[in-house]
């Protein structure tokens, strides 16, 4: 068919190929694209459903925390990440023994147990039985049938005033930044090469081996020598 040509002589610009060296257009836009298309328009139904989902189960387990058994500290698994402490799976029964309560009633009074973790330092056992103790102190025991008090619940006045914890069981406290000291830079310090003792140490290093044989070498020729006199 018959096509108007630029008034230079050069080609229209549909009739001109793209630069370079690109995939030719060949777009396939022919499809049902309705069907992966994902609506969300129950966002604000389900928040509320979960909302009450909540709250109904604070009011069917009330007196209990809302968030569960309390957990231990312990720290967390690998080199790369046992340097953060976390809240762990149970106390042990070394722990539990450490803080005089006793393993068959801890899982009654809220607080979880792992027969498998073992302690593998004493200051983590001081700590989870400091942690025992302290809920210990605060803990507020209703007697399981209304009006039948047994040894070891609390008190008509304690149950009243008590409330539901909400959030973790006595929570892990943030670690505090390390204070830092200021002292004013001494002429030994500005002197000082950095990059050369680095230098010196790792050639030190890496020579070890070699002066060693050297010096051994040297003290048989030594012995040798003497020997010869």
């Amino acid at each position: 068919h018959a096509q108007r040509r630029r008034q230079d002589g050069g080609p229209a610009h549909w009739e001109r190929m793209v630069r370079h060296n690109n995939v030719v257009p060949n777009g396939h836009f022919h499809k049902y694209w309705q069907k992966s298309v994902v609506t969300w328009f129950n966002q604000p139904g389900r928040k509320a459903r979960r909302r009450k989902a909540r709250a109904a189960k604070a009011a069917a387990i009330f007196p209990r925390p809302v968030s569960g058994a309390l957990r231990p500290k312990v720290h967390a698994q690998t080199v790369r990440y046992n340097s953060k402490v976390r809240l762990g799976r149970g106390f042990t029964l070394e722990e539990l023994k450490e803080a005089g309560i006793p393993a068959k009633l801890a899982a009654t009074i809220g607080i979880a147990v792992d027969h498998r973790r073992k302690n593998r330092t004493l200051e983590g056992l001081q700590e989870n039985a400091k942690r025992l103790k302290e809920y210990k102190s605060k803990l507020v025991l209703f007697p399981r049938r209304n009006g039948k008090a047994r040894k070891g619940d609390s008190s008509a006045d304690e149950m009243r005033t008590a409330t539901q914890v909400v959030g973790d069981v006595l929570p892990l406290e943030a670690k505090a930044a390390p204070a830092l000291e200021m002292v004013s830079v001494s002429s030994d310090m500005k002197n000082f090469g950095a990059y050369q003792k680095l230098r010196v140490e790792r050639a030190n290093a890496r020579l070890v081996g070699i002066r060693r044989k050297r010096a051994e070498e040297e003290a048989a020729k030594a012995k040798e020598a003497a020997k010869m006199k």
